[in-house]
């Protein structure tokens, strides 16, 4: 269970203010909402599997001080990463704007090649070198479908995104904070 909440938790905060949202609402202004969740429940899914997977044969080869060190630093980079920004390019844009076939192909798709190499990707390969491979999939699956499903409520009801600013400094403050916890406990 603390894999599952840690995992929900950090997941959550990273796909805040990320293209994925941006595309869960560019989708949902062409599309019903359900098959635009559908389509990102079975991408997450899949790719959050993969990332498991990764994460859980990288835990196994390595000294668990080295992880939690290399796991810290790459919090901190998601940190910087987060306050970067992400935006949505002309192409992708346009591809979500252009499609014509089943939504739920669609947006499964688009999601599925979006996220692979994408921070909540390596969040989560990050987060299994750490904790059980079933929890923190199910978790950062269910954190990153719950982030985009409030994506496309807002985006619906409100026609427009949340401040990106304030979700921008919040994600990047908390995935500091996970960063710098995992290297201090690694190290003292």
């Amino acid at each position: 269970m603390e894999a599952f909440w840690i995992s929900l938790v950090v997941i959550f905060v990273a796909e805040l203010g990320d293209k994925s949202q941006l595309m869960a609402m560019t989708f949902a202004t062409r599309f019903k909402a359900w098959p635009v969740l559908a389509g990102i429940t079975i991408a997450t899914t899949v790719v959050h599997l993969l990332s498991v997977a990764v994460g859980g044969l990288v835990g196994d080869l390595l000294p668990t001080t080295a992880i939690a060190v290399v796991a810290g630093i790459a919090f901190l980079g998601f940190a910087a990463w987060t306050l970067r920004g992400d935006e949505l390019t002309e192409e992708e844009s346009g591809k979500a704007a252009r499609t014509t076939r089943s939504a739920l192909i669609a947006v499964t798709v688009a999601f599925f090649l979006s996220e692979l190499g994408d921070k909540t990707m390596l969040a989560t390969i990050t987060l299994a070198t750490q904790h059980g491979w079933l929890g923190t999939w199910i978790g950062s699956t269910v954190g990153m479908v719950a982030a985009d499903a409030l994506a496309i409520v807002v985006g619906r009801m409100l026609g427009r995104h949340l401040p990106e600013k304030v979700i921008r400094y919040g994600a990047a403050a908390a995935f500091a904070v996970f960063g710098v916890v995992l290297i201090g406990d690694a190290l003292l």
